[in-house]
């Protein structure tokens, strides 16, 4: 399986790196490796390996320019398809529960969309220049939360996940994407999910034109948020699942930057 182990920022490209152990949620491992966590006791004769339960290991990175925090695992796109093929569906679920008591409450409750969709219409309308909004949603699911559904001319889904899209929406595969021309590009709740965020803002600047609008949109995650030291967050994080960057204002503008 193609993963990378990172050894630079993801975001500014900077390679003086932090870092501190960290395991993967057994959620994750076992979904895209097929590893699970195992208890080590006498029976195994080991004798210079303690008892215990045994989890599969990582590092926290955080960039010591920006401040970026991740995962030093970097998946590649045959373990991102393991990982997000059929998302939130059955299977995704029933493993999901198994290590997450109550994840599938949460899930039905994830499935009623988000909230503020009306907030993030508002925010974006001063910068549209056209009446006719021809939309993109790059990883939009089932496009379930895409802004200005009932306004737009159309609306193209791109995502790995493979679901079924809702409405008048169209999914469309990356190769037809050169094809296409849009008014309006969302990318909401994606790149904390993606190894190489740059590569994904690369691919979508070849798709803009001079009067396309990228809405990028990211979790304020608590970590981050309420650090009280942001250059320390590497050695408080100890546990990795899907989000596996966490950005900050500076990374972000780098990123974007770049």
């Amino acid at each position: 399986m193609n993963i990378k182990i990172a050894n630079s920022c993801v975001c500014c490209g900077e390679n003086n790196l932090n870092k501190s152990p960290a395991i993967l949620m057994p959620f994750i491992s076992d979904r895209v490796f097929d590893w699970e966590p195992v208890e080590i006791n006498e029976d195994w004769g080991l004798r210079t390996v303690k008892t215990g339960m045994a989890y599969s290991i990582c590092n926290s990175l955080q960039c010591t320019n920006c401040h970026h925090l991740f995962l030093d695992i970097r998946f590649g796109d045959d373990a991102m398809d393991r990982l997000y093929h059929g998302y939130r569906k059955e299977k995704y679920i029933e493993l999901r529960e198994k290590y997450e008591p109550g994840y599938k409450l949460k899930n039905s409750e994830l499935n009623e969309g988000y909230n503020y969709i009306s907030d993030i219409e508002k925010f974006i309308q001063p910068y549209l220049l056209s009446k006719s909004l021809r939309i993109l949603d790059w990883g939009g699911y089932s496009g379930k939360n895409t802004p200005f559904r009932s306004g737009c001319d159309s609306i193209d889904i791109y995502d790995i996940s493979n679901v079924k899209v809702i409405g008048d929406a169209i999914m469309v595969s990356k190769d037809e994407l050169s094809e296409k021309k849009y008014d309006l590009i969302i990318c909401s709740n994606v790149l904390e999910h993606i190894p190489f965020p740059k590569t994904i803002l690369d691919d979508i600047e070849l798709i803009m034109d001079n009067n396309t609008i990228l809405y990028i949109e990211l979790p304020n995650e608590d970590e981050v948020r309420e650090a009280e030291d942001i250059s320390k967050l590497y050695r408080l994080k100890k546990h990795w699942h899907e989000h596996i960057n966490f950005f900050n204002t500076k990374s972000m503008h780098l990123l974007a930057e770049r």
